[in-house]
């Protein structure tokens, strides 16, 4: 009985070994059949993830100058192509654009866009290629783009009057808040043609917006780790992105309903990109139909 456990046991540990070994080579027989670029060593789970310090730029950069402008990392289960190098990068963008074209289905971005739904992170396909040309025609033309710059011209000019105030009455300026409050100003005219900054609508989006870009910026384990995505419900990550994705819902909703509601025409020489959008959306431009789905996704990529 002892020597029939002992040949078990044998058995069982050059089971483990061959399967080590036949692992192994097969992953070795596969990187050479791919020709994947240089990569640096990494540990189980969690790959490459403890090679990016504090400034995950200078730590890709210092890994660069080892493995070359173009190495491969693995960010937990998610291989990432790190390119550092002018011409790679063109390569890239312009020789072999469609194959790159796709972004990584995250978790956070499937909540915030509406199951990545919006033409930054919509796969490559004849949806993705309808979004872009209203995007590039529609709504980003030269023309249109100049059609906003007595809108940036004004913005500019309070700013710098309110600065001349505070240096006027000797108050310190915040020039952090100042700048982010233009900002907020010009895309508010420009997507929905007033200041929602001053509106109880325009206020809470620019509040939830500001918290759903601190969540996306969070490390999240269940991002690169699937099997470990628990964490992020344990933690409260998850629960807080819903909260904030269905108050963005609720006030695009808002915004969208009184629009469509508005009693009078609406007037031309202060077009913006919500009229535009929901100009498409009734059917008032030939050739292109979209849904509110479409507008929602449109309008959150301008923010």
């Amino acid at each position: 009985m002892e020597a029939f456990d002992h040949l078990c046991g044998v058995l069982f540990a050059l089971l483990v070994l061959f399967s080590t070994w036949y692992f192994f080579t097969r992953r070795l027989r596969l990187r050479g059949k791919m020709n994947l670029p240089p990569s640096p060593p990494k540990l189980p789970v969690i790959g490459n993830l403890h090679q990016l310090g504090q400034s995950p730029h200078r730590s890709l950069w210092d890994l660069s100058k080892k493995y070359g402008p173009m190495m491969l990392l693995h960010f937990g289960s998610k291989p990432a192509l790190i390119i550092s190098s002018a011409d790679a990068a063109r390569e890239i963008l312009r020789t072999h654009d469609v194959s790159f074209a796709s972004r990584p289905e995250l978790t956070s971005l499937k909540r915030v866009f509406y199951d990545m739904q919006d033409v930054i992170n919509l796969p490559y396909g004849d949806k993705w290629r309808k979004l872009r040309s209203i995007f590039v025609h529609r709504l980003l033309s030269s023309t249109r783009v100049k059609s906003f710059s007595s809108v940036r011209e004004e913005e500019i000019a309070l700013l710098v009057e309110k600065i001349k105030q505070c240096c006027l009455s000797a108050s310190p300026v915040n020039l952090t808040d100042m700048f982010f409050s233009l900002t907020s100003d010009l895309i508010s005219r420009a997507a929905f043609g007033k200041k929602y900054s001053e509106t109880q609508y325009g206020q809470e989006i620019l509040a939830v917006m500001q918290e759903i870009a601190g969540l996306l910026f969070n490390f999240t384990i269940g991002e690169f780790v699937p099997w470990l995505g628990w964490i992020d419900w344990l933690n409260g990550f998850n629960a807080s992105l819903d909260r904030c994705t269905k108050r963005v819902d609720k006030v695009l909703d808002a915004v969208i309903e009184e629009q469509l509601n508005w009693p009078g025409e609406p007037d031309e020489s202060k077009e913006n990109f919500l009229e535009i959008l929901l100009d498409m959306y009734r059917g008032n431009v030939p050739g292109v139909s979209i849904d509110l789905l479409t507008v929602k996704t449109a309008i959150l990529e301008t923010m």
